[in-house]
């Protein structure tokens, strides 16, 4: 027989000795004769607990007994109508307390008194002294030893299944701060850290060693009501006796108009809360012990990788340096990555699609905040001088090099500020800008993602920065390339300031280039005009690039790639065709609309074709088809 089922049947004895010593008082009450029973107790039972933590007298427990065998035997309705010489009344009252169980005392009837308070009883409305009592139901399957949850709890607090891979030892140590504290202390412990992983990895962690259960709930969950507030406050602090179990709310996403609730609820709160808190969010005002939980090192990531994989690691063994450094995932997500590699067979095919898995896996965050952009051009589609294709060169070799001179090197620990890759892309629309993102991303093996400064400035003080910083954490575990399109904007010549929007939109520029500098992968602002920003802003970018207008010979370039090998193209006058004075999206446009005029004339591409397209597309933006542009072609 297990240790479990031995604690059970000795619960059970130990209750129906109980409910036998109850039920004969009732019985000698009512004129009976009850017979006396004799229990072995073998270690204490449920009920022993009950009475202990909510310091019931014996008569307390008594009434609780009682109501209890009302629940659980069929005689103690009997009893209860003989004991009140009533057949109708087979429910027990505080009077029939009071007259038939020992020990009694009027205090057990207050609201103050432990019955009441912890609402281990429940008093139908009417009497107070004749009206029914009924035990809470909670309490019931508790000392009946059954594990049964609280129904008014669950809408608001989930139990949390823990993780049973140990956290790193960094992590550890964070927890046993929070357990030392809590041995002189009861004021919450507030774990901060960017990741929700970390920050309940290391309240699990903190459960694990206390041996105790761990619930969570989210701070937006606090009832805005006070009478409902209080009642989930009461509730906990009830089954926190009971159980031991330790709250964690996560609280990342706390608005600063909420924070009043939670803090209303943590007062009234008797027992350990954890709280996970993001960094910058408002929840950090509350008082309570701090801890910063570290974020998970490459080393760690390696182990989970080997821990995840077993033997499958050494199939990867050669990039999986390269993927611990770049991908910042958590435990969960590289599991879930190395479900993707099940099936993939070869060594060289392993290495390819833990790369493309870590990829896929890490794209969960960022879709919906950002629009991922299909990396489909090479460095031969860019055409641009020597010093800006030089440029994008250098790009590309800082991110790809970021972890060896960072970490490896010892510039991080040298350099605190800085350390992120930023550039800036100026110039006129169509020269290039967002093309030479995406060939900076497929050379890197990343993914792209555009995102619209223009939706993501906000009107409301500081949602502008809440945006940004769901786009910068989301795209950390990835780190994929960033490109903010027109941060004209966000960006501009510092204002005075006249007022304190004025004073907040320099903050939000700020606030941006602070995460760009810190952000693990590469972030590119665009720009049509340079010479609005802020040269104290220029001056915090690592790379500006300068996209000219093509010219001729640039044209003439553009124009060679412009159709795809597989389209039917008549042989064409390149040098002509460069005389017309546009940028390369320009160039892009023509050439598509040309194809469908041919395609729809059932004829291969000319130069007739690609004129009349020309005009459509000069007419769009409203500018004249000169001679000069246009001279012999047909």
């Amino acid at each position: 027989m297990t240790v479990v089922m031995m604690r059970q049947e000795s619960n059970q004895s130990s209750l129906c000795w109980e409910l036998d010593h109850v039920y004969g008082a009732l019985v000698r009450f009512a004129g009976g004769v009850a017979e006396e029973t004799t229990c072995d107790l073998d270690g204490a039972s449920a009920l022993d607990r009950v009475s202990r933590v909510f310091a019931l007298t014996p008569f307390e427990r008594g009434v609780l007994v009682l109501c209890a065998g009302i629940e659980l035997e069929s005689r103690f309705a009997q009893a209860c109508a003989a004991a009140q010489k009533d057949p109708r009344l087979v429910s027990p009252t505080f009077s029939l307390a009071l007259a038939a169980l020992p020990e009694a005392h009027w205090s057990a009837v207050n609201r103050d008194g432990p019955l009441r308070y912890w609402r281990l009883i429940d008093v139908a409305p009417g009497s107070l002294m004749h009206s029914p009592l009924k035990i809470d139901e909670r309490m019931l399957h508790y000392i009946a030893g059954v594990d049964c949850g609280d129904e008014r709890l669950e809408a608001h607090i989930h139990p949390i299944t823990p993780d049973r891979e140990s956290i790193p030892a960094a992590q550890q140590e964070c927890a046993q701060r929070a357990v030392a504290y809590w041995t002189r202390s009861t004021k919450p412990v507030l774990l901060t850290a960017r990741r929700s992983s970390d920050r309940r990895g290391v309240a699990q962690e903190i459960c694990r060693m206390l041996n105790r259960p761990c619930f969570g709930m989210h701070a937006a969950d606090v009832p805005s009501n006070p009478t409902e507030r209080e009642q989930l406050s009461r509730l906990w602090n009830r089954e926190a006796l009971l159980t031991g179990a330790v709250l964690c709310i996560e609280a990342s996403e706390l608005e600063l108009h909420d924070l009043g609730r939670l803090t209303a609820l943590l007062q009234r709160i008797e027992a350990p809360v954890a709280i996970e808190i993001h960094e910058g969010s408002a929840a950090q005002q509350i008082e309570g012990f701090r801890i910063h939980v570290p974020a998970l090192l490459a080393s760690d990531r390696k182990a989970i990788w080997i821990s995840s994989l077993g033997a499958d690691a050494l199939r990867i063994n050669d990039s999986l340096d390269r993927i611990s450094q770049h991908f910042d995932l958590d435990t969960t997500s590289i599991r879930l990555a190395g479900e993707m590699l099940r099936g993939v067979s070869g060594e060289t095919g392993w290495n390819r699609e833990a790369w493309r898995a870590c990829r896929a896996v890490s794209r969960r965050g960022l879709e919906g905040l950002a629009q991922r952009i299909e990396t489909k051009s090479n460095c031969q589609d860019l055409i641009l001088p020597d010093l800006q294709t030089e440029t994008l060169r250098q790009i590309a070799a800082h991110v790809r090099q970021r972890a060896t001179v960072h970490e490896q090197w010892g510039f991080a620990d040298r350099y605190v500020r800085g350390l992120g890759v930023t550039a800036l892309f100026a110039g006129a629309s169509g020269t290039g800008k967002t093309m030479a993102a995406d060939v900076i991303a497929a050379e890197l093996d990343l993914d792209l993602y555009q995102i619209d400064l223009a939706g993501v400035v906000s009107k409301y003080i500081g949602e502008t920065e809440k945006n940004l910083r769901r786009i910068f954490d989301a795209a950390e575990d990835s780190g994929a390339v960033l490109l903010f399109d027109e941060a004209d904007a966000l960006f501009g010549k510092r204002s005075e300031v006249r007022d304190s929007h004025d004073r907040y939109a320099n903050l939000e520029v700020s606030y941006l280039l602070q995460r760009m500098e810190s952000y693990r992968g590469l972030a590119i602002l665009t720009t049509n005009l340079k010479d609005a920003l802020d040269t104290a802003f220029l001056r915090r970018i690592r790379f500006i690039v300068q996209f000219p207008f093509p010219g001729a010979a640039e044209r003439r370039r553009i124009w060679e790639r412009a159709f795809p090998k597989e389209a039917p193209v008549r042989t064409l006058d390149y040098a002509r065709l460069a005389q017309l004075n546009v940028t390369g999206g320009l160039i892009r446009n023509i050439a598509t609309h040309a194809a469908f005029l041919a395609a729809d004339q059932g004829a291969k591409i000319g130069m007739s074709h690609i004129l009349s397209a020309a005009r459509i597309e000069y007419a769009k933006i409203d500018r004249p088809l000169t001679a000069a542009e246009t001279g012999g072609w047909v």
